[in-house]
């Protein structure tokens, strides 16, 4: 059917705080949420800092009789997703359930409970919780937020590792775009850090180990990066298509054009060397959105702050534009949120619309001594204002699986 689908709500729980208004005011004004480890005791590890959701409460959103009942990734997720919800002003009734569904996927789900879990068996099966399988699955965000909202359309979930929420929201709007159905809630949740997260990121040497000075500790193509920071929380997006949208008079974020997928087929962890496998993503989302490469003005990156990734996907990017110093503004929020791991791309899409919208483009913080390989224009350390008419959201995951959405500011 190739109808148009835009972004109506948006929900945020990350390191910087909850909901969209401190998200925005946070990362426009270049501030990072990374800091100590405080969920358990971080001394022994070579990494001990992380992004928290430190102001996060899920008795808002959730019962207090539920919350042992559910992993903290479904906290995450449930909680953005009822804040996206509210944001759009979208009702379910008897006469439109049937064509609103969800898709909230998590890269790798209920990890805490798994490893407490597995500590309780140490002490007998009898000890493991009834709740166990339940609040470990991955697309059991999905199904409680359309238990809870009534939402009867498509009941999906994503696990593409770092790509996932953006896999999440680019599969739903191909459902709305094809007219599987009018609305989706979608995007991604992840609550990783704990011992054998945090333990295992590391023992694999991916992350930071910049202890004396978390808030410096993610910075994307600056030569000192050493390795991502690791986050918790999520980025919910409510798609819908435009004769819905404009039907009812919804504010509109931006309108999601175009969506891409490739794989490196190279190597569990690291991206292909070339970029050949993120040049090949964008260019198919390009393609979906039928623009050219020259019409991209802003870039949210992939940016993890990883001594190979960083460099790949500035390479990737010069490829696609087909130029050295292409004209193009390229930032990494990541630098202040860290990376949310599976809920990552949904934060940052919601990032890009924003920027779309207000006419704003993030900065990357920390960016002291760029890289000599990497020497695009990242918008180092300060906003800046610029009206945008198109704009792409990155997203690469473990085991070579890429994401892109292209999007374009929508003016009525």
């Amino acid at each position: 059917m190739d109808r148009r689908v835009v972004i109506t709500g948006v929900g945020l729980v990350t390191p910087l705080g909850v909901g969209k208004e401190t998200n925005w005011e946070s990362i426009t004004a270049g501030k990072s949420g990374i800091g100590p480890i405080t969920i358990f005791d971080a001394e022994a590890y070579s990494c001990r800092i992380a992004g928290e959701c430190r102001d996060f409460d899920p008795l808002k959103w959730i019962a207090k009789r539920d919350l042992r009942r559910l992993d903290p990734f479904m906290h995450y997720g449930i909680a953005a997703s009822l804040m996206a919800w509210e944001d759009s002003g979208l009702e379910a009734t008897e006469e439109n359930a049937t064509r609103i569904g969800v898709s909230v996927g998590s890269g790798i789900g209920g990890l805490r409970s798994i490893q407490n879990q597995a500590l309780n068996l140490d002490k007998g099966p009898r000890r493991i919780s009834p709740f166990f399988i339940p609040m470990s699955l991955v697309n059991l965000i999905s199904g409680h937020v359309a238990i809870r909202l009534g939402l009867k359309g498509p009941n999906h979930a994503v696990v593409t590792a770092c790509a996932t929420a953006t896999h999440s929201i680019g599969d739903a709007m191909r459902m709305i775009e094809r007219g599987d159905a009018d609305a989706m809630v979608a995007g991604g949740a992840e609550a990783a850090i704990c011992e054998l997260g945090i333990g295992g990121f590391a023992a694999a040497r991916a992350l930071s180990t910049r202890n004396d000075d978390p808030q410096a500790a993610s910075r994307p193509w600056d030569v000192g990066r050493d390795g991502f920071v690791q986050s918790d929380g999520s980025g919910v997006v409510v798609l819908e298509s435009l004769e819905s949208a404009k039907a009812r008079g919804a504010r509109i974020y931006a309108e999601v054009i175009g969506y891409g997928m490739s794989g490196d087929a190279h190597h569990i962890t690291a991206p292909e060397p070339s970029g050949d496998g993120a040049l090949r993503c964008m260019t198919s989302a390009l393609q979906h959105a039928k623009i050219n490469a020259d019409q991209i003005q802003y870039i949210n990156a992939h940016g993890t702050s990883t001594p190979q990734g960083d460099v790949i996907e500035t390479q990737a990017v010069k490829r696609l534009f087909g130029s050295d110093k292409p004209d193009v503004m390229v930032s990494s929020t990541k630098s202040m949120t860290g990376h949310l791991l599976g809920a990552a791309g949904g934060i940052e899409a919601i990032f890009t619309a924003m920027a779309l919208k207000n006419g704003v483009i993030p900065p990357t913080i920390n960016l002291d001594e760029p890289d000599p390989q990497c020497d695009l224009d990242y918008v180092p350390h300060t906003a800046r204002e610029a009206q945008v008419e198109y704009a792409i959201s990155n997203s690469f995951g473990f085991g070579g699986t890429n994401a892109t959405l292209v999007m374009r500011r929508f003016d009525g």
